[in-house]
């Protein structure tokens, strides 16, 4: 009888042990800056989000409010915030210029120097930058600089 109360003693420290560690590796991932930089070529230091993915702005947003929604959002999803915490740069990227605004879709959208940001579902890997210059869903979009200005053309 002791032999089973032993083990089982030492399974619960192993599951509490096991627990533990699944919370720091959350709490790392919770750490990662929303919004870093990355080189792209043609375009220079631009943001990108916490997975290397270039982020947008929409000039329909006016440097205001989220106005790309429904099939807009589909094609350039916002990037979303979750949780009660200022979202944080890396890089050269700058967390003076980062917000958060109302999607109304729900939730919060991270700004920058006051644009939406959000990534473009043709980018199919973490440095391509494919929606760059596009008009599409209303107006045009641009990569934005840790500087928060919109590059407009590729050097």
């Amino acid at each position: 009888m002791r032999y089973k109360v032993g083990l089982a003693a030492v399974a619960l420290l192993v599951a509490l042990g096991l627990i533990a560690v699944g919370g720091a590796s959350a709490s790392s991932r919770m750490s990662s800056p929303a919004v870093k930089t990355r080189n792209i070529k043609g375009l220079g230091a631009v943001l990108v989000n916490s997975q290397g993915r270039t982020l947008y702005v929409f000039m329909k947003d006016r440097q205001r409010h989220v106005t790309c929604t429904g099939s807009c959002a589909f094609y350039w999803p916002p990037l979303k915030w979750k949780g009660s915490s200022k979202p944080t740069a890396g890089g050269s990227a700058k967390s003076k210029f980062l917000g958060l605004d109302k999607d109304p879709a729900g939730g919060k959208v991270v700004t920058y120097n006051k644009w939406p940001l959000y990534t473009y579902v043709a980018d199919s890997a973490p440095g391509q930058a494919t929606g760059e210059g596009l008009n599409l869903s209303g107006g045009k979009w641009y990569v934005i600089s840790a500087s928060g200005k919109l590059i407009k053309h590729r050097q």
